[in-house]
């Protein structure tokens, strides 16, 4: 036992040694200005990453490709960087002014443009998690990109297999394919991926989109093609970092921007000396909480307090999420669609207009000085720092500073869970900052026991803040589980929302020293379970409940329902 324990934390250790050394190599590439993934440059990056073998990653270790990997990765780039070598990772600069077309990954909130044939930009708004989540999965797909050509090339003059040649054919056609041109290809690609038929089969439709159904083939074609190159032609993708990128990251510039349009607004309608409560959470949930009753409240009438919530979460029901959005913008809501760059959208609610005997929470005590709710979209990593760390400072007028009342910061999100499974509750009592000594314990206005009874487990205990979900492999987070740690999960924000709060609350003294903080998450993963990881696809409507449900308990809380 003793022995399998020393495994496990030796393990556990090479894998922690491996994250480092991807993190440092990502900042010393960054600063460099480029790197050739697949060249010396980029060997560092791709022999840390095969040590890590992170779960989201699958087989990356192994000789077949790994395709759940695959499809979360593509997911969360742009359409066609497959077909690029030259990625160009820039700032905000003007692009959006030209004739390119944004292109915005399906999965992830970035904007990026194709400048020609051989050239993707990719625009950095959200910090240095970003970056590292980009540079990792670029350096995944690339390696998944030789295993192709290791399977497809004779020798290195250039000569390919005959299963190579025919998918080549079907692909540079660029027509229609018919059910028998279509499983004639795919016998030809599960050969060059040594994968089964059946296990191509399955995945297929996931790669493809409305206009490109037979997109799979597309992806797979040109990822070995560009490895092909690299080896016959020495013409090897390189990635850079604009100049213009590297001296404005880490500056806040996006984040002052955004905090400053929301004070304006705050100023704009009277709100800003108000007490404010400010949500991390989704654009919907806290509208849907307050205001889908009434606006949509003679067809749910005792009926299942969760059904309303599920119906507008269903596709295709836009027509009823429009009735609740223009209700709520008639009575009290203010939207604020992102401006800044930071792809962070705001929802401001002021108290003061709503009818509270017609909504859902008929009970709420909101006192004299009736509160505004300042609602953001989910920041990404490091981002949430800058963010929170900018809307907490004081308001800065032509009469002099003014200081926000904040009575309270909430964070409702999504995280992998360590025990117990998709779809749980978590609340954290402390965020533990991975690869750093940086642990930020706090008291949690939430407790498990407000969750109990409503048939989702809960859970309770240290959360760890990680560097990117695409880094994790079972080791590591089997020993933060299992060690004095006692963690029981990882998310990307937590600890660094919570040191922005600590530095203004404690620090700065900018807002007020007891500013209440709320933390729950909902599972969207559990990365110690195999096919339970991220890449095993979304949690459907499993986490309509429990989205819902964290958001109805911070709000009773800011009405003073007890």
């Amino acid at each position: 036992m003793r022995e399998l324990k020393n495994i496990s934390r030796s393990r556990a250790q090479e894998s922690s040694a491996a994250i480092e050394r991807l993190y440092i190599t990502m900042r010393h590439l960054f600063n460099r200005g480029f790197y050739k993934p697949m060249g010396v440059s980029g060997e560092t990056l791709r022999e840390a990453l095969l040590s890590l073998r992170p779960e989201i990653y699958g087989s990356i270790a192994d000789e077949k490709v790994e395709l759940n990997g695959l499809l979360y990765v593509i997911e969360r780039l742009p359409v066609g960087i497959e077909e690029c070598r030259y990625i160009n990772l820039t700032s905000d600069e003007g692009y959006s002014k030209s004739h390119f077309q944004p292109i915005v990954p399906p999965k992830r909130k970035r904007n990026c443009y194709r400048i020609d044939d051989e050239q993707m930009n990719i625009e950095i708004t959200r910090g240095r998690s970003d970056i590292y989540d980009i540079l990792t999965h670029l350096t995944f797909i690339f390696i998944e990109s030789h295993k192709i050509k290791d399977r497809v090339m004779i020798d290195e003059e250039g000569r390919l297999t005959r299963d190579w040649e025919k998918l080549e054919q079907v692909v540079l056609q660029n027509k229609k394919l018919t059910l028998v041109d279509r499983e004639q290809a795919i016998s030809h690609a599960s050969n060059v991926l040594g994968r089964t038929f059946a296990e191509v089969m399955d995945i297929y439709e996931g790669f493809g989109t409305k206009e490109k159904p037979d997109r799979f083939l597309h992806i797979i074609y040109w990822l070995g093609k560009l490895a092909i190159e690299e080896v016959t032609d020495n013409n090897r993708r390189t990635i850079t970092f604009s100049p213009i990128l590297r001296e404005r990251l880490g500056h806040h510039i996006y984040g002052e921007i955004w905090a400053n349009n929301i004070k304006e607004v705050l100023e704009k309608n009277d709100l800003l000396v108000r007490p404010i409560h400010i949500i991390s959470a989704n654009m919907h949930s806290v509208m849907n909480s307050i205001f889908a009753e009434p606006a949509l409240g003679s067809k749910y009438n005792g009926g299942d307090d969760f059904q309303i919530f599920g119906d507008l979460s269903k596709s295709g029901n836009d027509a009823l999420r429009k009735k609740v959005e223009e209700f709520a913008l008639q009575h009290g809501m203010i939207s604020l669609p992102d401006t800044s760059g930071t792809n962070i959208d705001v929802q401001i609610f002021d108290t003061a207009k709503f009818n509270l005997k017609k909504s859902a929470f008929p009970k709420a005590m909101l006192g004299k000085e009736q509160p505004v709710l300042i609602v953001m979209d989910y920041a990404f990593g490091e981002q949430a720092y800058e963010t929170i760390d900018e809307l907490l400072k004081p308001y800065k007028t032509a009469s002099g500073k003014i200081f926000l009342n904040v009575e309270s910061v909430s964070i409702m999100g999504k995280a992998g869970i360590l025990q117990g499974g998709k779809g749980d509750i978590m609340i954290p009592n402390a965020h533990v900052n991975e690869g750093t000594a940086d642990n930020y314990p706090f008291e949690n206005e939430l407790t498990t026991e407000m969750f109990e009874g409503n048939g989702i487990p809960v859970f309770a205990g240290p959360m760890v803040t990680v560097l990117g979900t695409s880094l994790q492999n079972k080791d590591l987070l089997q020993f933060f589980h299992d060690s004095t740690w006692g963690a029981i999960g990882l998310e990307m924000e937590g600890a660094y929302y919570q040191k922005a709060v600590q530095s203004a609350s404690k620090i700065r003294k900018s807002i007020n020293p007891n500013v209440k903080v709320r933390y729950a998450y909902y599972a969207s993963d559990n990365p110690l379970e195999t096919g339970s990881t991220l890449a095993s696809g979304g949690l459907g409507t499993t986490g309509v409940k429990p989205t819902y449900l964290i958001t109805i308990k911070i709000l009773e809380q800011i009405f003073n329902i007890h």
